[in-house]
Parts: C-alpha cells; sequence; structure tokens
C-alpha cells in the first residue's frame, strides 16, 4: 500500500469514528427527558395562609399547564425561612425544586452567623414577581391620626412610642428600623412570633403601633379597629389609598418593601432558567395572579431576567449594613 493510499484510508476511518460519535450524540440529545419530566416543588419558608403562600400558589398554578407538569407548593416554615433554603440548595440542579423566596434570602447571611448560606454561590436567580407593602399601623381610638404625629412625639420623647413585628429581624422590623434611620427618630421594638399577636396586642390597647405587610392588618382596618398611618412602598396601595408613602410624608425615595422572587439552586441550567423565567413572566401578565397580588396590597412586577439578580445583590448590600449597624438579632 502506497503512502496516499494509508492516509486515504486513516481519512476514511476517522471519518467513520467521527460519524459515529456523531450518531451517538444525537441519539443521547434525542432520549434525554424534556424539562419538566417530573412534578416541580415550589418550596415557601412560611406556614400556609400567609402571603408568600398565597402568592406561590396562584403563580403555580400558572405555570403548571403550560410546563406540562404539577407545581405542588411545600411548605417548609422555621428559622427565618432557612430550613426551606437548605433544602432547596442541597437539591439537584435540575429546574425540579424552586423556591418562592422573599427579602429573608438577602437578609439572612448577616442576621445568622455563621452565614447559613452564600447568595451569589448557592442560587440561581429565576424572575422577580412581585411586591406588598410593609404598613405602619395604629389604634384607631388611639391618639395618632397621622404618621406626622408619629413622628412628632417619638421626636419629642425617645422611645416613647413603641411598635410590635413579627419578630426580630422581619422583614417589617427591619423596613422600620430603616424608616427610624430616616426619620432620626427611636422607636421601642416589641418582637412577637407573627404578625397575628402583634395585631391581636395593638387592637387590645398593649401596643401603640405594629408594622406588619398590608395582607395581615387589612381586615382589621376593614371592621374600623385599626387604622394604617403610612405605607413604606414607593407608591400607594391600593387597598389603603388614602394611606400616604413615607417617600411623600418629608422622606423621598424612601422604600421599605416585602418582595417575591423565584430562585433554584446554584448551576440550574441557562435553558431552563430561560423556560421558568419566560413562563412566570406570563404568569404575571395573567388576571388571576395580578389579582392576587393586588388584593394583598401589592403589585406584580414582571422584568427581564436579571431584575431580580440586581435586587438581590442592592438588598444584600443595604440589609447587610443596617444589620450590623443597628446590632439586630434573630429571635
Amino acid at each position: 500500500m502506497n503512502a496516499w493510499s494509508r492516509r486515504d484510508w486513516l481519512a476514511a476511518a476517522l471519518g467513520s469514528a467521527a460519524a459515529g460519535c456523531a450518531g451517538w450524540a444525537g441519539t443521547a440529545a434525542a432520549q434525554a427527558p424534556a424539562y419538566p419530566s417530573k412534578p416541580i416543588r415550589l418550596l415557601v419558608g412560611f406556614a400556609p395562609g400567609g402571603a408568600v403562600d398565597i402568592i406561590a400558589r396562584a403563580i403555580g398554578q400558572q405555570i403548571s399547564p403550560a410546563l406540562g407538569q404539577p407545581v405542588v407548593v411545600e411548605n417548609k416554615p422555621g428559622a427565618g425561612t432557612n430550613i426551606a433554603m437548605r433544602q432547596l440548595i442541597d437539591s439537584p440542579p435540575d429546574g425540579h425544586t424552586l423556591m418562592l423566596t422573599a427579602n429573608s434570602i438577602a437578609a439572612n447571611p448577616t442576621l445568622y452567623q455563621p452565614a447559613p448560606y452564600d447568595m451569589v454561590r448557592d442560587f440561581t436567580p429565576v424572575s422577580l414577581v412581585g411586591r406588598v407593602p410593609v404598613v405602619l399601623a395604629v389604634n384607631a381610638a388611639g391618639p395618632f391620626d397621622s404618621i406626622g404625629k408619629f413622628i412628632a412625639q417619638a421626636k419629642a420623647q425617645a422611645r416613647s412610642v413603641n411598635y410590635g413585628s413579627p419578630g426580630n429581624g422581619s422583614t417589617p422590623h427591619l423596613a422600620i428600623e430603616l424608616f427610624v434611620r430616616a426619620a432620626g427618630i427611636e422607636l421601642t421594638h416589641v418582637p412577637y412570633k407573627g404578625g397575628a399577636p402583634a395585631l391581636t396586642d395593638l387592637i387590645a390597647g398593649h401596643l401603640q403601633a405594629v408594622a406588619v405587610n398590608a395582607l395581615e392588618v387589612q381586615p382589621h382596618v376593614r371592621s374600623g379597629k385599626l387604622r394604617v398611618l403610612a405605607v413604606l412602598s414607593p407608591t400607594r396601595t391600593s387597598i389603603f389609598p388614602d394611606a400616604p408613602t413615607i417617600a411623600e410624608s418629608g422622606f423621598p425615595g424612601f422604600e421599605a418593601s416585602v418582595w417575591y422572587g423565584v430562585v433554584g439552586p446554584a448551576g440550574l441550567p441557562a435553558p431552563v432558567v430561560a423556560r421558568l423565567h419566560a413562563e412566570v413572566q406570563k404568569a404575571l401578565a395573567a388576571p388571576e395572579v395580578r389579582d392576587r397580588l393586588t388584593n394583598a396590597g401589592g403589585e406584580v412586577l414582571p422584568g427581564p431576567a436579571d431584575r431580580l439578580a440586581a435586587l438581590l445583590a442592592s438588598e444584600r448590600a443595604r440589609y447587610d449594613k443596617l444589620i450590623r449597624e443597628a446590632r439586630i438579632k434573630p429571635d
């Protein structure tokens, strides 16, 4: 066999091998299961019935038909949502375990020591969902009928005004701490194990104010027992249209809302992230989801895929500074 023939045979052999590899790869790709291939778990770090749970179920119901799989909401309350977050971190990065998270994902790495996770390293942002305002509410029979009077009393005598929250390090607690610094006042914080007992004590006259999300206080305002002095979101809420924002009450630019976003474990494949983001965006356009958030006093926040990542980064920095300066410790 001459040299030319040897080269001919070698090229033919390599070509045949390459064709075989390509055929195997194509077969493997064809046999790979399409996403999603089984039910999707949507973790919630709170008990059933709260705002996060309600919104998670609304999102799940909307994206399930498009994905062709059930979306099962699993409530994993405890440790300031760290239990649910750890379960998410330990899940395979295949898109079949997700979480509807809130502000705690950005606050907990500073609030809890040692840090329970690294937000950048351990999670994949998927989509921002919406926000609900934190409100400052008082007893309707009490002395405060405006946020101006509330601030004036707090300035006249430091720590003479107390307020309850769902607990040390809760989003409403952190929101009021941001407000305290903006207003230059000092309040006495009374932490509770959830918003409900704080509201009970406010109605009974044992507290002067509470900080909770708008959904929790709504029935008591409707009954005439409580009054909302201000909302801490950047715009007024539809369920309390007469309550001013902190920003329009003399503190331009102030904002401290409860926000919600869908995240997955680290390493979630880009095509899966893109698919999930697209389906969540469609869900946010559905009247059912918009109405759920509106009825909770909030609003949907559709937007590009990097919007949640940018929010997580900015809130992480803001909470880190606040928690360290105020020396806030979890319950």
